[in-house]
């Protein structure tokens, strides 16, 4: 009996060491493998996933198998419970190790959209229906009450969406992607704002957005800005009118078709700067940074006009007289009989 029991014994353990070897040599094969060429280029890994969901996915798409073994990585590494969400790239020939390395990382793909500055509302809503890398959910009465869906206090949308390049991770919103573009614009408005010249005339924050929006579009080169600032800073503090193009444009909406006509200066609407004192009712389009710092710190000046040269660059003018010399010269080509600016 001591015999048999002695033989079974001495064949278990034989069994056992042949499956250990062969548990060995298998998980030796599944550390050494790799990710294919023809795997997929990233792998999406969902919130709140397991390990196991984790690794029956990386299985099923044909990248890392079996998904037994994966999970006994993850713990013999102490890394199953540190996988963040998210999509990851994937490169060919990265080992199980590598993969779950990079899961953990936190190195996620990351996406961009960019706001330009210069756009108006309606170009802003335009692009991002167009964006691709945006998880499209709101519809156009959603855009016409925006302000609304994204929690904040202003009402009207024009001018209060920051201009930058975002990076943001894949099923980023529209909607989560233009809440983050305003918080961005108050605050860099409001950070500005505290530490403005103190000789700026004007009341609020909102008021310094309105004209840069103006200095925006009235800019052919950028050190320019705060000279044409300064400019309208004087017209205001003159009670003048600003007689900015820009502004009838905005008010002629998409009427404008490239010229402007005598009668659409003398129109009378809220946007336009040739009829009325003061500034516009909300800003005409998307201010940059240095559009508003311009506003904010403008170049000391006394000039109260100013006139495209041509070649992007502006003539400015203390006094009328200067200035329609100015337009004769750089407008009209030394054609004195063609000025309109008296009639």
């Amino acid at each position: 009996m001591k015999a048999v029991f002695k033989t079974f014994f001495i064949l278990l353990l034989l069994s056992a060491i042949a499956v250990g070897g062969y548990g060995y040599i298998e998980y030796e094969k599944f550390t050494k493998q790799t990710v294919s060429e023809s795997a997929p280029k990233s792998f999406l890994i969902a919130k709140g996933s397991s390990i196991k969901r984790v690794a029956l996915e990386l299985e099923k798409q044909d990248i890392i198998k079996p998904a037994w073994q994966f999970q006994v990585l993850a713990k013999i590494t102490k890394q199953d419970t540190k996988i963040k969400a998210g999509e990851f790239p994937l490169e060919a020939g990265m080992t199980a190790q590598q993969v779950l390395d990079r899961f953990t990382s936190g190195k996620t793909i990351s996406y961009n959209s960019s706001i330009i500055e210069g756009y108006t509302y309606k170009d802003l809503v335009k692009n991002i229906k167009a964006d691709p890398n945006l998880v499209q959910t709101l519809t156009d009465e959603d855009y016409a009450d925006i302000m609304t869906k994204i929690g904040s206090k202003f009402k009207k949308p024009e001018g209060w969406f920051f201009p930058d390049t975002y990076n943001y991770p894949r099923g980023t919103t529209d909607l989560e992607f233009l809440k983050r573009s305003h918080a961005a614009m108050v605050k860099y408005l409001n950070t500005e704002w505290e530490g403005r010249d103190p000789s700026v005339p004007l009341k609020s924050p909102y008021e310094a957005l309105i004209l840069a929006s103006i200095v925006e579009k009235e800019t052919g080169v950028p050190e320019e800005r705060p000279f044409i600032a300064q400019v309208f800073h004087n017209r205001l503090r003159k009670g003048m009118m600003l007689q900015t193009d820009p502004t009838v444009i905005y008010s002629m909406g998409d009427r404008f078709k490239g010229n402007i006509r005598k009668s659409d200066l003398r129109r009378k609407h809220p946007f336009n700067t040739y009829t009325r004192t003061g500034l516009t009712p909300t800003p005409i389009a998307t201010p940059s940074a240095e559009a508003i710092d311009a506003v904010l710190h403008p170049e000391d000046t006394k000039a109260l006009y100013f006139v495209a040269r041509g070649d992007g660059t502006s003539q400015f003018s203390n006094s009328y007289r200067d200035h329609k010399r100015a337009v004769v010269k750089y407008q009209l080509r030394g054609n004195a009989k063609a000025y309109q600016g008296d009639k």
